[in-house]
């Protein structure tokens, strides 16, 4: 590598100076765009015959991150969100690249030029009360992790929280006296406090009971006592959806995630007439155009506004001002 090639300066700048210092990223996103330059970096290397140590600021042209980025769609498998938040983590590098490095302005513009893919936007997949039941009475409770599996899809649906901010949960979060209630980290680490049904807190009581954490520690652990990955969630998750299918029928045609829970907390809250406003609050949602997708997708609510609005009626024989002889004399003359 050239000594005058900045590159590993600007990267390592980048990571610890901009994103972890001045814009005091989370740790999340800080994985996030990690994992980015660990593939896109991965793919110039082997397209250019060079080891990953060897790449220079000038391999990383706006065609290699282009390529790049129909590589994670195409070959990969990625969703077009996908795409687009690998290509808005290597954006966020060359907007940097671009105040500290200015003989690189012309590629940084080329690459920031890159635009961001629409992708069709689909109604969200939720789960009908009778299907999260279904689901639900999967997990085995004599085990241990049977009664965290249930506890956890059992919070997720009470709570609609984030995958992620269900598995960051602490005991100290949760409020175990009435007012049942708990304290989640979403997005941006906003804070939102979110009701619990007192079934919930006695499912998360009985499974502190048979598996101790620490106020501090992650609730939902696996048997060595380490914090679960979202991963692991929806690989259990898919083995008790299919167990499900077998007598909820429906199901077999749902693509269930644990943001399936999320989905149907904002639906059925919607049916049962919580204002949209509301919801937000408790779902943590950014701008209410995202709360409303979600009444948008409810049929049910549909299905009831439609059934106030009274059918067009045909009256028998003709319309009055077809009976009416002298207003249609009178139309004849003019």
């Amino acid at each position: 590598m050239s000594r005058d090639d900045r590159f590993p300066d600007l990267m390592r700048a980048f990571f610890y100076e901009w994103l972890v210092e001045q814009r005091n990223a989370s740790i999340h996103t800080v994985r996030s765009y990690r994992d980015t330059w660990r593939l896109l970096l991965r793919f110039v290397a082997q397209r250019a015959g060079k080891k990953v140590a060897m790449i220079t600021l000038a391999d990383l042209a706006a065609s290699e991150v282009a390529a790049f980025l129909r590589h994670a769609e195409r070959e990969r498998g990625g969703t077009i969100g996908t795409r687009n938040c690998r290509l808005a983590a290597i954006r966020s590098f060359f907007h940097f690249v671009a105040t500290r490095d200015p003989a690189s302005i012309a590629q940084c513009v080329e690459i920031l030029h890159i635009p961001i893919k629409r992708a069709p936007v689909s109604e969200p997949c939720y789960l009908d009360p009778a299907e999260v039941t279904a689901i639900l009475a999967q997990p085995n409770r004599s085990t241990v992790e049977g009664m965290r599996d249930h506890a956890l899809f059992s919070f997720l649906y009470n709570s609609g929280a984030r995958i992620q901010e269900a598995l960051d949960l602490c005991p100290e979060a949760i409020r175990f006296e009435s007012p049942n209630c708990v304290r989640l980290t979403g997005k941006g680490r906003k804070e939102r406090i979110c009701p619990l049904w007192p079934e919930t807190v006695m499912l998360l009581k009985k499974l502190l009971e048979r598996q101790p954490r620490a106020s501090d520690q992650r609730l939902f652990v696996n048997r060595y006592g380490e914090p679960l990955s979202a991963s692991g969630v929806r690989f259990k998750l898919a083995a008790y959806v299919k167990a499900a299918a077998e007598t909820m029928q429906t199901l077999r045609a749902k693509h269930v995630t644990p943001h399936a829970f999320r989905h149907a907390t904002a639906v059925h809250l919607i049916s049962a007439g919580v204002d949209v406003t509301v919801i937000r609050s408790w779902l943590g949602h950014v701008s209410l155009d995202t709360t409303n997708h979600y009444a948008r997708a409810n049929l049910e609510t549909k299905r009831k506004a439609l059934e106030k609005v009274a059918a067009p009626t045909t009256p028998g024989g003709q319309p009055s001002w077809k009976r009416d002889a002298s207003v249609l004399a009178w139309l004849d003359t003019l």
